[in-house]
């Protein structure tokens, strides 16, 4: 009894860890059970935390505390460098407007949880904590405390009110997309076609049958027009060559050029007649077409040429070979001289084989490097991102400086990093896999020390008046404004379904809604709206609730 009582009782760094990776382990194991096909998943965590905490284990103060942070400097961070990648792009392609949507929810519900504190007994600072959970937001929960502590005030109610709602917070995003489906939405107005924030490149046979561009070079044709295209193959005379900027044109050579599909059209007043075939099918047989040459997918492997462009490298001016495509992220990528690589890039190179065996070492194509974690970008991000959190800043009508905090600094530098990194020629690629188990680690362990933390007066919170009322609070702050902004943007923006219901999802920081959505609806609509808008509405959310806590409780 004495070995048990050291490992679960007696407070030390050991028994820290004991207590909160059984609690973590229990919570995980629980959170895959499925009800009506909505489960919590890492939320389960939260729970049993809290049901460790009322059964009376507890770890050292200030472990918990060091333990919590680091939780969630992890987690945002990990979240941030996985978005960051495309988020600038979705902002320039349709992303502005969803974004919009997702900040007038974000916003509208604050306005009607601010206006509840008027009407009911509710403090602000308990409002706060329901809000944080009718949204589902534990960041935004980790900004509420650290600016009450700021403040000198108790931080815990709010936490204790977060774990009263976050269920509801769940449930509350699912009821309200099947409300809208059922009484607004006609079955013929759910689409299953693909959306993309970043429009595909498209493959498009022309023949020259300009004379005005005749005796012309490449590059004097790419002076023509403003576009952004590539010529992967030219077939003169029954032959198929690689052209490179200083090739002369002639009448009724055949091109095949890669651009985006809104360039296609100036494309063909530049060369001529476009011919009809489909060179964007799947079953395409490129092998056959480059009997000639050959068509090889290299992985970009080698760290020297993290953030460098592709015009930098010179492959056809050296080697005489053609990159028709890039593949990042999911996303097909427009191969122009400036774009600029990154580590796990999938290029496509066209040319004789000697040549591509000639680059392939240039390249890397070792994906087993990718394997390798990249842990110092990983480091140096923390420290920026903790940095940045930790600066302050004033705004009007407030007399106390705001910051972003442990849950808002990390998570904007993680974007900035998974964006910018490569042109400090920083490595910030991971795996997918790698970069789930460091948001998974890092949500487990916060949710396991709020749990904890919240855990002895949390049953003697939920069972009396106030804890109804929280509850009923709570639905009305996740239901109401969900319904009201997603029915804007069926009815007013002409948003479809999935999209809205992607937004929604997005803003609410809500993974549950979202996976009950994939699997009811068709298409990836609503899980490019949830990348689109979740980063900026996670940002606005730890920032809105400081500024409310600052000017109301401060």
């Amino acid at each position: 009894m004495d070995w048990l009582s050291y490992i679960l009782i007696e407070h030390s760094p050991l028994q820290a860890i004991v207590v909160l990776s059984l609690i973590c382990a229990v919570g995980l194991t629980l959170g895959k059970l499925t009800v009506a096909r909505v489960s919590l998943g890492v939320t389960f965590v939260f729970f049993v935390g809290i049901l460790a905490g009322h059964a009376g284990l507890s770890i050292d103060p200030e472990i918990l505390k060091y333990a919590e942070n680091f939780g969630l400097v992890l987690f945002v961070y990990a979240l941030g460098l996985q978005v960051g990648p495309g988020f600038f792009s979705s902002l320039a392609h349709g992303g502005i407007k969803l974004n919009m949507l997702g900040l007038s929810l974000a916003v509208l519900t604050l306005l009607i949880a601010v206006g509840l504190t008027w009407v009911t007994p509710i403090s602000i600072a308990d409002m706060m904590g329901l809000y944080c959970g009718a949204t589902t937001n534990t960041p935004a929960l980790g900004a509420v405390q650290q600016t009450l502590n700021q403040l000198g005030q108790p931080a815990s109610t709010p936490a204790l009110a977060t774990a009263v709602t976050y269920p509801m917070g769940v449930v509350g995003v699912i009821i309200a997309i099947i409300l809208m489906r059922k009484l607004f939405v006609k079955p013929n107005e759910i689409t299953d076609a693909p959306i993309h924030s970043i429009p595909r490149p498209k493959i498009t046979e022309f023949e020259i049958t300009n004379p005005g561009i005749c005796g012309k070079t490449v590059a004097d044709a790419a002076h023509f027009t403003q576009t952004h295209f590539v010529i992967s193959r030219l077939w003169r005379n029954g032959t198929v060559t690689i052209p490179t900027s200083k090739t002369v044109l002639q009448l009724h050579d055949r091109l095949l050029v890669v651009s985006t599909p809104a360039d296609v059209e100036p494309l063909h007043v530049v060369f001529g007649e476009q011919e009809q075939h489909d060179w964007n099918a799947n079953n395409i047989d490129w092998n056959e077409v480059d009997r000639q040459l050959a068509s090889r997918q290299l992985v970009v492997t080698r760290r020297q040429l993290n953030g460098k462009t592709l015009g930098s490298l010179k492959l056809r001016t050296l080697y005489g070979v053609n990159i028709s495509r890039v593949y990042r992220s999911g996303f097909t990528l427009l191969a122009t001289p400036d774009l600029r690589l990154q580590l796990g890039d999938k290029i496509v190179v066209v040319g004789e084989q000697k040549s591509i065996d000639k680059i392939e070492p240039l390249i890397g194509n070792a994906v087993r490097v990718l394997d390798e974690p990249n842990l110092v970008a990983v480091f140096i991000g923390l420290v920026l991102g903790v940095a940045l959190g930790a600066i302050p800043f004033m705004l009007p009508g407030i007399s106390m400086p705001v910051s972003l905090g442990l849950a808002g600094g990390p998570i904007i530098m993680g974007i900035l990093m998974g964006r910018f990194g490569p042109r400090l020629h920083l490595v910030t690629y991971s795996t997918t896999s790698v970069n789930l188990m460091l948001r998974a680690f890092g949500l487990a362990l916060y949710l396991a020390c709020l749990g904890l933390d919240s855990g002895a007066h949390f049953f003697e919170t939920v069972f009396r008046a106030e804890g109804l009322l929280w509850i009923v609070t709570g639905m009305a702050l996740t239901i109401v404004p969900t319904i009201i902004v997603g029915l804007y943007a069926l009815k007013s923006q002409k948003t479809d379904f999935g999209t809205s219901v992607g937004m929604l999802c997005g803003s609410m920081a809500n993974p549950m809604a979202l996976d009950y959505a994939n699997t009811t609806l068709p298409g990836d609509r609503p899980s490019v709206a949830y990348a689109t808008v979740y980063p900026l509405c996670m940002f606005a959310r730890v920032i809105l609730v400081q500024i409310v806590i600052l000017l109301m409780a401060g």
